[in-house]
């Protein structure tokens, strides 16, 4: 039970930080070093600037084609993530011991937890690969030797690290609710041997119950 509670508790900070970091404008961030109170940030589906007095301006991105391809993958499979986070949430908690959905078919609540389990470990992973990939080119480009020093470079924001937070945290909770289900026994129960019906008590120990009929053979 506690490890089906931990593992749902996980699941859900790792679905809304999952959600958070597909939307929010916070992937990678720019500090022009002429104008130092202006910063750029930039996200899946738009860039905003912040001025000094605390403006924000966002524009989004104009054509999904024309961006590049680690954005435009990261945006399909965040959107996937996303999904796969919130199925694999019904699922395992359909599937929990303290659900009284399926109490009477046990093994239809271990398929349940296990689906969920691995529905959430997909999550976990669609989440990590595209945070990855944009985290890898942010440090290429970086490091570009290539590009004068005078060029402004991206950094990491942080939305980064949410969503590493985020897919750990989805991967780490459908281990445990699979582990969970794993070890859920559904055995059916013995009759106990007291149960066992009274003639097939009587035959079992007939010389026992007639000790008079023995006078009778003599």
């Amino acid at each position: 039970a506690k490890a089906q509670g931990g593992g749902m508790l996980l699941a859900l900070l790792g679905w809304i930080s999952s959600c958070v970091t597909t939307f929010v404008p916070l992937w990678k961030n720019l500090n022009l070093d002429l104008n130092e109170l202006e910063v750029w940030n930039m996200g899946l589906w738009q860039v905003c600037i912040t001025q000094e007095e605390g403006v924000v301006e966002c524009q989004a991105h104009g054509s999904f084609l024309a961006l590049p391809p680690e954005l435009r993958i990261s945006r399909l499979l965040m959107c996937l993530s996303n999904g796969l986070g919130l199925l694999g949430c019904l699922l395992a908690a359909l599937g929990l011991d303290g659900w009284r959905a399926c109490e009477d078919k046990p093994g239809r609540k271990r398929r349940l937890l296990l689906g969920g389990g691995a529905t959430l470990g997909m999550a976990g992973i669609t989440t990590l690969v595209p945070v990855s990939w944009v985290a890898y080119n942010t440090v290429l480009d970086f490091w570009d030797e290539t590009v004068p020093d005078i060029v402004p470079r991206w950094e990491f924001g942080e939305a980064t690290f949410l969503g590493w937070f985020a897919g750990a945290f989805l991967a780490a909770s459908g281990l445990l609710l699979a582990c969970s289900a794993r070890s859920t026994t559904t055995a059916t129960p013995l009759a106990p041997a007291c149960h066992r019906a009274p003639a097939a008590r009587g035959l079992a120990g007939g010389h026992h119950l007639h000790p008079k009929n023995a006078d009778l053979v003599i």
